[in-house]
């Protein structure tokens, strides 16, 4: 009986340990609702790990699920569109190419893309914060949903397709000039002015203001950021989420 006893509570601890260190699991998961396919690309920020290599291929109406670290991690993930090998195997992408990849390796990818950001394993109450913006232009929708967590955890994003709406002087064709408009370009990657990047003199809360086209973007997506200093209220912070998904074309 002292045996099979010792062993039940053996037993005992060994969940609980197992539960304990679970329990702060948290999973990225990946979710393409379009026809088309998505290559969506992971950039850590410096000195956070990669992610899946950072970046894979997503068929439409398929999902995949990847591992945050069990420690604090930051960074950003963002579809790319279009992506082909030409003949000479050279992997590239209309929207969003990060050199030339399929796994973008931690290079950051090329404007107008739809950014999500993310900061999780943070503060004494395991927050995940969480974003969507349209700082570097828009490519696709997409929307961010917190699974399980505590407080006020919303989903977040833009679900309006800007690429059917999108104002001329902001249209990214591919090919340039007379392709097809594949995304929307902001007012700095248009433009690139001091005064629509926030740069210099303008890089500062009290400087950098929206724009006619940020607001473009604001009134079609309000719950987005829109332009370098805009409002921090648009980061969320959700505790203890299980799961945070991506959908694109939600």
């Amino acid at each position: 009986m002292a045996t099979s006893s010792s062993f039940t509570l053996s037993l005992f601890f060994a969940s609980f340990l197992f539960l304990t260190i679970t329990t702060n699991a948290l999973f990225l998961t990946l979710v393409n609702n379009c026809k088309y396919t998505v290559w969506p690309a992971i950039q850590p920020n410096a000195g956070h790990p990669l992610l899946a290599g950072g970046g894979l291929q997503l068929n439409p109406l398929t999902h995949q699920t990847i591992p945050f670290p069990d420690s604090h991690w930051s960074g950003r993930v963002w579809p790319r569109t279009g992506c082909t090998y030409a003949a000479n195997h050279q992997f590239t992408c209309a929207t969003g190419d990060c050199g030339g990849r399929l796994q973008c390796n931690g290079a950051g990818g090329s404007p107008p893309a739809t950014l999500a950001q993310f900061e999780v394993h943070h503060g004494n109450n395991d927050f995940s914060s969480y974003g969507v913006s349209l700082v570097d232009g828009f490519n696709i929708p997409l929307t961010i949903t917190p699974h399980e967590g505590k407080g006020v955890c919303p989903v977040v994003g833009c679900r309006n397709d800007l690429v059917a709406t999108c104002p001329p002087p902001l249209q990214h064709r591919v090919p340039l000039g007379h392709g097809p408009v594949v995304a929307c370009k902001s007012g700095c990657e248009a433009f690139h002015t001091d005064e629509l990047c926030c740069t210099n003199h303008y890089n500062s809360p009290q400087m950098c203001k929206g724009s006619v086209y940020s607001t473009y973007f604001k009134h079609a997506c309000p719950a987005t950021f829109t332009f370098a200093h805009d409002n921090p209220s648009f980061m969320h912070q959700c505790s203890s989420p299980r799961e945070l998904k991506i959908i694109f074309c939600h």
